[in-house]
């Protein structure tokens, strides 16, 4: 029986990926519009139910009427039938109609609702530009997503539970009361009114308010999630005090925010309770009133007294349902400003699939100053030939990796062209340009899965003796059959932990490594790729890169210049332009730029001037 009901809803159901309205009612509906017929049907069973069980309240009515004036006798001669008909509705209908409208609820739309937004907006957000994430915390982002998908489904419940089941009771409330006696009719009226002015003056601000803790609680989680991501760093600074501070700021602000919120609750609360307490006293007083004029019968008292209670009852989780379904809706709005952003790199219409068959990568006339008016990259032109090793130098701050970014459509560029045999990498969609590079970074952080799980991801499909031969060559067997992680897991099914942080630089240096060498793309990226090995190691490996770069075009970028003297050429970068090209020897000759950062090295690396040198051998 339950399995039914979950088969109603799959969360997971093919759906194309497109960005989430900005509007909330548009929002609402790009959700629901696909499950329109389940929120009917739904609908339609939950309104049955409360149906039935106003009837129960009529039936109560006319059984205090049949007591009252019937005889003992001649009973169930006399009121068979209508009891047989009180019977179907308070043993079949209405629990039948209860059961099912509650799995429908319960068991189609609670899981399948929430997840179902949940998952296409990660999937949406999952294509945003590199630019997107670096601009917010991972945690606040999530935390978004995660929320909205809730909200959603907890607005769509509290309208169904709520709004609908109340609107229901009080047309059916007063539909008897009119039946009874018109004049019971007034003060019902009068409350709905005051009811409605509640709702309309004091929910709204609710859901500001809510928006506001929503906000709250997603910096809040955004912090705390920061500084257990970046908990190396907390640790070696031993700073947990300026932590503390840096999430207790936040926390304050998150329980001044809760504290208006439930400022307003109590609020709504207190007015309810004086309302509520003035209608039964008014139908009580009325009824009983009318009773002594001869104007309405016991049962006709007993009838409205019972539903009145029933309401005034009702109209508290009511009210704290459309309390929540305003703040589920202002959960929805906050959410929206994050999750349904337009992208600021996305595919053009009909974006071609990128073809490589020679590999040659040509820079044409390219500026790009990350929304500044200057600086970084300004005019550069260059071209990597197909097949050629490439070694790209410079200070800090020269352009190198920003290139490279560039490279693989990370940013959008303000100038210029980008093509790789011929085609515009704007005009291609992004999956089919990064297939077709492979990159090494030096700050390489792995996912937490497994070591299996983090190799393959270079090529999913690749049978397992390739992913062992991709370790094999990346000098990562020796280290690999030793790990085990906290669940037993060891050797290839190890988790490696978030970003890797299980494991060594060195080791994490060469899955990622493996990584690429089971991509096998034919154009490689290596950005300081062995930065982080031993030299024993290093040596190793840059014997099998060179093996990996046959027949591949390749762009390194170094600062240990000795790692990339034996390329085809290298280019020298200084503020976005390209100053100076040529073979190591040809560029020491020449005794511009390259040949003082030779000079200046030191262990190495480049970065150390003039005046740094000189104080470190003084200090030495």
């Amino acid at each position: 029986m339950y399995a039914f009901f979950e088969r109603l809803f799959n969360p997971l159901a093919p759906a194309a990926i497109e960005r989430p309205p900005t509007l909330t009612r548009d929002f609402f509906i790009h959700f629901l519009s696909p499950v329109k017929g389940l929120l009917l049907a739904t609908l339609l069973i939950s309104g049955i139910a409360a149906a039935a069980e106003i009837a129960l309240y009529y039936f109560l009515g006319m059984l205090v009427d049949w007591l009252t004036t019937g005889n003992p006798n001649t009973f169930l001669q006399d009121h068979g039938w209508g009891l047989a008909g009180m019977a179907v509705v308070a043993v079949l209908l209405r629990p039948i109609a209860t059961l099912i409208s509650r799995g429908l609820i319960n068991l189609s739309l609670a899981p399948g609702l929430t997840n179902r937004v949940r998952w296409l907006n990660h999937r949406y957000v999952l294509r945003q530009s590199l630019a997107y994430f670096q601009n917010d915390f991972a945690g606040r982002i999530a935390q978004k997503v995660l929320q909205t998908g809730h909200a959603v489904r907890e607005a769509v419940i509290n309208v169904i539970d709520g709004v609908w089941f109340l609107l229901i009771y009080l047309l059916g409330t007063l539909f008897l009361f009119a039946g009874i006696d018109w004049r019971l009719l007034l003060p019902v009226l009068a409350w709905t009114l005051a009811y409605a002015a509640v709702i309309y003056f004091m929910v709204p601000p609710v859901r500001r308010k809510s928006a506001a803790l929503s906000e709250a609680n997603s910096a809040l989680t955004g912090r705390i999630v920061d500084s257990y991501t970046n908990i190396q760093s907390v640790k070696l600074f031993a700073d947990s005090e300026r932590e503390d501070a840096f999430v207790a700021e936040v926390v304050d602000r998150h329980t001044l925010a809760l504290r208006r919120l439930m400022r307003s609750v109590v609020g709504m609360t207190i007015t309810l309770t004086v309302l509520n307490t003035a209608l039964i006293v008014l139908v009580s007083g009325l009824a009983i009133a009318l009773w002594m004029q001869e104007s309405i019968s016991t049962g006709a008292i007993a009838v409205a007294v019972s539903l009145i209670i029933r309401l005034t009852q009702m109209s508290g989780w009511i009210l704290r349902t459309v309390t929540s379904l305003f703040e589920n809706i202002g959960t929805v709005q906050n959410g929206i400003e994050t999750i349904s952003q337009a992208y600021s790199v996305a595919d053009p219409p009909a974006a071609k699939t990128l073809t490589v068959n020679d590999g040659e990568v040509r820079f044409d006339g390219i500026r790009f100053h990350y929304g500044k008016e200057d600086g970084v990259i300004e005019d550069l032109s260059l071209t990597v030939r197909a097949g050629e090793k490439v070694g790209i130098v410079g200070r800090s701050g020269a352009g190198k990796s920003t290139l490279v970014n560039l490279l693989l459509r990370f940013y959008d560029l303000e100038g210029g062209r980008i093509l790789i045999d011929g085609q515009d990498i704007a005009e291609v969609s992004q999956h089919s340009l990064r297939s077709q590079i492979a990159m090494v970074t030096q700050d390489t952080a792995l996912l937490h899965r497994s070591i299996r799980d983090n190799i393959l991801y270079g090529r999913p499909e690749a049978s397992e003796a390739e992913m062992r031969r991709a370790a094999d060559l990346a000098e990562a067997l020796p280290f690999i059959p030793d790990l085990e992680d906290m669940q037993g897991r060891r050797g290839f099914e190890a988790h490696v932990g978030e970003r890797g942080v299980k494991l060594s630089g060195g080791q994490r240096q060469r899955v990622a490594i493996a990584r690429v060498i089971l991509k096998d793309a034919p154009i490689l990226v290596l950005d300081e790729a062995t930065s982080a090995l031993d030299s024993e190691v290093e040596a190793a490996i840059q014997s099998q890169l060179k093996n990996l770069m046959a027949g591949k075009t390749v762009i390194a970028i170094a600062h240990r210049l000795s790692t990339i003297a034996s390329l085809d050429r290298l280019v020298v970068m200084d503020r976005g332009h390209v100053v100076e090209q040529g073979s190591h020897a040809e560029l020491l000759r020449r005794g511009g730029l390259y040949a003082q950062l030779w000079e200046r090295q030191s262990g190495g690396f480049l970065g150390l001037d003039a005046e740094r040198k000189a104080s470190v051998s003084a200090a030495g």
